[in-house]
């Protein structure tokens, strides 16, 4: 079989679209996800544990991560339910792996869609963040040929749970489904993927080509396109309604728009996650059997399964909590296989349990709304941005809220696990605590500042020494943040942020909120979404997971998905795209150092999604996934 597909062709790939109104996509992850990236709103701090690399620093360390009451020895058994511990008031809650930003978070892709729909390539191996995972991909290595813009993919022989191949026609399902729905894609970058893909040709059933608008470093292309993939079962999927028969509507826009709202329809259906037949087809381990709208998800090894090893567990359940002191009741009564130890706990060791931080390839930051009608002319004022950065003492909060076991984060690019792409202007902390240094600031462009009370402009206009373009005289320094509810580390960091604030005049109001990611949304001034002003994610914000290279496209991109405050600088732009093509590592430091001085996010410490506490008779739990997927096909229980 063997069809071609160019530019805008029968799937529509360009219309309505300009392409390249961004400078891209992140060298690509994580939050995703998902894409690239992971943004882990209040998933990510429960038990938020990392640790430092620096030797000679006073903070733990990643590469010795586990300590236990026993060891896992004895002879390997088939069968058993493991029960899995969820992330505080973070419960799975979205099955179709074509997702909004919304919906974009580590507890529904590495904890839940990848179980079922593996992702075309796979990444992570040994501990190791950055590196390709032949054994978990789909398919063999890419070819690039024709100076780089073409390239061929050939799948290995898998077959979905009714038995049917998983084919090339699967990937130009996703293809064709993403690009017409780009949009409500949370990985989407203008200009990147599927932008980039301009032709697409199916030969066989096993190999597909793709051509690309211009010649690309394979390397990022890879890691952080090519990741982006994940085969749909089209031969099951590829219909408009629950009773309509299977056809080939993807291969025109329209047709592909009718497909897309009918399986995200489904997936908004979360009663029906563990009867539908649709998501009962899957190329992953596992099969779903059973789901409840708390959150609660039951999983049994799909017999079909192509990939090794296959599962010897009878049975995966995730259990849902709303906080972390109700989760760590059930792991001190010995009732979870694999949970976590909260922060405030850290330090205890329940018996039976061996303990390890899971750590990640991750940032921390606070995101900044730069398009709020309130606060947003404040926001986008780079000495505002550095005089709150100076304010973020992170050694403090190292020390004072997650007791040595966490990381400082001075920019895009992880201090820790220690790679060769951090630069030493980013490790150095361009931007240390000092009070003194965030007045100084703000006196030099016209606020007159007011220690423990309020900061207010003093002189507004747009010149030097005036608090700058939007700000009127007598404006207050007062921000508003949310932060994730349900873990107490949440709380303590905001409240430590607003006394820090507060002495250099700037007030800091903080609350709780359940729904951090569907109140950070991307808006414009004179949207009622764009209220929201400042969103800490908690310690664990993102996760260059499918975008292992860490060029930040999806993060600081202009127009990019998760580029939630706004922010915009052609500089930053170009230096991107230049990661895109280069394959030197030098262009991946200038983004970098441009980043870290720029400050597009407030940056703050870095910990693991959790502390886990791993039952001692379950093997092959460790080490932990760097990409914070979970690969349940590799545990098993020892007597």
């Amino acid at each position: 079989m063997e069809r071609v597909m160019t530019g805008g062709s029968q799937s529509g790939a360009d219309e309505g679209v300009t392409p390249g109104g961004g400078a891209g996509s992140p060298g690509r992850p994580s939050r995703g996800k998902g894409r690239a990236w992971r943004l882990l709103a209040g998933v990510g701090i429960a038990g938020l544990v990392l640790a430092a690399c620096s030797s000679g620093s006073s903070t733990k360390s990643t590469t010795s991560t586990s300590t236990s009451s026993s060891t896992t020895t004895g002879a390997a058994v088939n069968g058993g339910t493991v029960t899995f511990a969820e992330q505080p008031a973070t419960p799975p809650n979205y099955i179709f792996p074509l997702m909004p930003s919304s919906f974009a978070n580590s507890a529904n892709i590495g904890d839940f869609q990848f179980l079922l729909y593996r992702p075309l390539y796979w990444f992570g191996m040994n501990g190791v963040p950055e590196v390709f995972n032949p054994r978990y991909s789909l398919a063999s290595r890419p070819v690039y040929s024709n100076g780089d813009k073409t390239v061929t993919i050939t799948l290995k022989n898998y077959v979905w749970s009714d038995g049917a191949p998983v084919t090339n026609r699967d990937i130009e399902f996703w293809v064709n489904l993403v690009k017409a729905e780009r949009q409500n894609w949370f990985a989407y970058v203008p200009g990147e993927f599927p932008d980039n893909i301009v032709g697409m040709k199916l030969v066989g059933t096993k190999t597909i080509v793709f051509q690309l608008s211009h010649a690309y470093s394979p390397h990022w292309f890879t890691h952080n396109q090519l990741s982006q993939i994940t085969p749909l079962p089209q031969h099951a999927w590829d219909k408009t309604s629950a009773t309509g028969t299977i056809g080939n509507y993807d291969l025109t826009t329209a047709g592909a728009q009718k497909v897309y709202a009918f399986l995200a329809g489904q997936a908004k259906d979360l009663a029906t996650y563990g009867t539908n037949p649709l998501w009962r087809t899957v190329d992953g381990p596992f099969v779903l059997t059973g789901y409840t709208t708390e959150g609660q998800a039951t999983f049994v090894p799909n017999t079909h399964y192509s990939g090794l090893p296959k599962p010897k567990i009878a049975k995966l359940i995730e259990l849902p909590f709303t906080t972390d002191t109700a989760e760590y009741n059930e792991v001190e009564a010995g009732q979870i296989t694999y949970g976590y130890i909260p922060t405030q706990d850290l330090g205890q060791h329940p018996s039976g349990y061996t303990i390890a931080p899971w750590y990640g390839w991750q940032i921390g930051f606070v995101e900044m709304n730069e398009h709020n009608p309130k606060v947003g002319p404040m926001l986008s004022q780079l000495y505002v941005r550095q005089a709150l950065q100076h304010l973020v003492n992170q050694p403090g909060i190292v020390a004072s809220i997650y007791r040595g076991y966490a990381v400082p984060d001075y920019g895009p690019v992880p201090i820790d696990p220690t790679s060769s792409l951090t630069t030493a202007f980013e490790r150095k902390n361009p931007y240390p605590f000092s009070v003194s240094a965030t007045m100084s600031l703000l006196r030099a462009h016209g606020w007159s500042v007011h220690p423990l009370g309020v900061d207010t402009c003093a002189k507004p206009g747009t010149g030097p020494g005036e608090c700058g373009a939007g700000i009127p005289a007598g404006a207050p320094l007062t921000l508003s943040m949310i932060y994730p509810s349900g873990v107490v580390a949440n709380t303590t960091l905001a409240a430590y942020l607003h006394s820090t604030f507060s002495e250099a005049g700037i007030t800091l109001n903080v609350a709780p909120s359940a729904n951090v990611l569907g109140t950070a949304v991307p808006c414009t001034a004179t949207q009622a979404s764009c209220s929201w002003q400042l969103v800490d994610f908690g310690s664990v914000s993102w996760f260059y997971g499918n975008d292992n290279y860490p060029t930040g496209g999806q993060l600081f991109a202009t127009g990019a998905s998760f580029n939630l405050g706004g922010y915009s600088n052609p500089t930053v732009d170009a230096q991107i795209q230049a990661t895109h093509v280069n394959p030197s590592v030098q262009a991946l430091y200038t983004y970098e150092d441009t980043i870290a001085t720029q400050l597009p996010v407030l940056f703050q410490p870095v910990t693991p999604l959790q502390v886990s506490a791993i039952k001692d008779n379950l093997a092959g739990a460790l080490p932990q996934n760097t990409i914070l997927n979970l690969n349940p096909e590799k545990w098993y229980f020892t007597k």
